[in-house]
């Protein structure tokens, strides 16, 4: 069986994503030190192979191979060999974010059919989740590992015993086409949809981004990730890409601990953290003195990175920031910045195996709408209106609903969302743009755009930003002076006290524009007052 480290080919990921595991298990050696969480706890491969067979025999009790079993755990070893262990008994696992509300997980549970969800009675203790399971419990059982250890039989501590010495006569060993993960869409633009991903797009976005940055990633570079394993960013490249790649992962239970984790950075000895831009930003702030000091790397995804951001990593620890871009519907990763051919603004060229084609959007002249193919892409979606009914896409195509510009060297840079445009005036105009202003000018707060109605010119852009002093006369002389579009100026700002977030650290669009609406309903009715 060719390593995940072999040049690219994409025969290389035809396997079950417990099986690329126990390769890297032999290629690397069962006591090798792979997986490190806040709990101390260090594991070995051997370590993760018993546990996840010892688990997994006892949670595959009255289910069904292809059945999905949710799993409601934050980023840590647990949630780890949870993956692993439903995963080695061809079982789906169905990765539940618990920050997206009851009525956002009753939707997933519902699309992905899920009658059974695993988690811990120390977790929803600690995270104060008691409503949340309260709401759940007439949609799901509830299975706690705390209780599945103390029942362990003597038949699963066999499974246990003998996964590491003849996993292969044990482990189920799934198609490479079958379902590996479900994991959902953010629910801000409707209910959310359980994007299935085979166990092909999982081991086969390892192997491109190995393949795409073979001098970067080394056998003895430790990668810290703060991101949850709900988030796809969060399991294939904090999680999977180490573990399968040989490398040691050193995951955090939550991004948000931005006092503790460049500590935890620094006792690690972490050389790579994967971040938003809005955490790393928070992360570098936090630091008192050199805790960042021995990464090479820092790698961003999910939301924009900013030039304050690079520029300050860049000044404070001499660390490159890799920018990077994905969507849970590839696995995630579609294209990343490479250490020697790192192209500032740009979000590298895409990864090996892939292909892209643009459409064209009325409005808008640089760019198309950006649909992406590659053996890392989806099996289709799962939604609450059709639950359990696989909804595979047209070709193999995926709609990323980015408008993007390539340039001639391959290089991609995302203009932003096709529903984070406004059009004013029959011009198309870009939110991100309009965020991006105000973050060069105010580069110590945090800025959204909305758009909302308006009755002259049909939408409007409006600004919500964190400085208390923005002015948008100050905006506009710098937009002037900057060669920038008047149409690119929000028609007003509004300050808040934050912007909001989801579990995952990327901005919350639905979020921003049901404030901005709000804010406006009550500047209509004598409420508090925007600047204009």
């Amino acid at each position: 069986m060719a390593s995940l480290r072999s040049p690219y080919d994409p025969r290389n990921a035809e396997m079950a994503v417990f099986q690329a595991l126990l390769v890297a298990r032999k290629e690397y050696g069962g006591k090798k030190i792979v997986l490190h969480d806040a709990d101390d706890r260090k594991l070995s491969y051997d370590d993760i192979v018993r546990a996840a067979f010892a688990l997994g025999s006892a949670l595959k009790k009255d289910t069904k191979r292809g059945e999905a079993l949710g799993l409601m755990l934050p980023t840590g070893a647990g949630a780890i060999i949870t993956f692993f262990a439903i995963n080695a008994y061809g079982r789906v696992p169905a990765m539940l974010n618990f920050t997206a509300g009851a009525r956002n997980v009753k939707a997933a549970l519902k699309a992905a059919q899920v009658k059974r969800i695993v988690t811990a009675h120390a977790f929803i203790e600690k995270a104060e989740l008691h409503e949340l399971v309260g709401e759940l419990k007439s949609e799901a059982e509830f299975v706690y590992l705390e209780d599945v250890r103390k029942a362990l039989g003597a038949k699963q501590k066999a499974a246990g015993a003998l996964g590491p010495i003849a996993p292969w006569a044990i482990s189920s060993n799934p198609h490479p086409s079958a379902p590996a993960v479900i994991l959902f869409t953010s629910g801000t633009e409707g209910d959310p949809k359980g994007v299935v991903l085979s166990h092909r797009n999982i081991v086969a976005n390892v192997h491109q981004i190995l393949a795409h940055v073979p001098q970067a990633l080394r056998l003895d570079d430790v990668l810290f990730s703060p991101l949850p394993t709900f988030h796809c960013f969060g399991l294939t490249a904090g999680a999977l890409l180490p573990l399968l790649g040989g490398m040691k992962s050193v995951l955090h239970p939550s991004p948000l601990q931005t006092k503790i984790i460049p500590k935890r950075v620094e006792e690690t000895g972490a050389t790579f953290l994967f971040a938003t831009d809005t955490f790393l930003n928070q992360y570098i702030r936090a630091c008192t003195g050199n805790e960042l000091g021995k990464l090479r790397y820092a790698v961003c995804g999910a939301e924009r990175v900013r030039d304050e951001t690079r520029q300050l990593v860049r000044r404070r620890f001499n660390v490159e920031l890799l920018e990077g871009y994905g969507a849970t519907e590839a696995a995630p990763v579609i294209s990343v910045n490479q250490p020697n051919h790192n192209h500032h603004g740009t979000v590298g060229r895409l990864l090996p195996g892939m292909e892209v084609m643009f459409e064209s959007v009325p409005g808008i002249e640089k760019g198309g709408r950006m649909l992406v193919r590659g053996p890392n892409v989806m099996e289709g979606y799962l939604s609450p209106s059709k639950p359990g009914e696989l909804q595979k896409l047209p070709s193999g195509w995926h709609d990323t609903g980015d408008i993007v510009v390539q340039d001639d060297e391959g290089y991609l840079t995302i203009k932003g969302r096709l529903k984070r445009f406004a059009k004013i005036g029959g011009e198309m105009v870009s939110l991100a743009v309009v965020e991006n202003c105000a973050s060069t000018l105010w580069r110590e707060h945090e800025h959204a755009a909305a758009v909302l109605p308006d009755k002259r010119k049909g939408e409007q852009i409006v600004l919500l930003t964190t400085f208390p002093k923005a002015d948008r006369s100050e905006l506009q002389r710098w937009a002037q002076d900057h060669g920038v579009n008047e149409l690119s100026l929000p028609r007003k700002i509004f300050q808040v006290k934050a912007i909001p977030v989801l579990g995952t650290g990327k901005m919350d669009i639905g979020g921003v524009q049901k404030l901005a609406a709000e804010i406006a309903a009550r500047n209509e009715t004598g409420g508090i007052q925007a600047a204009e």
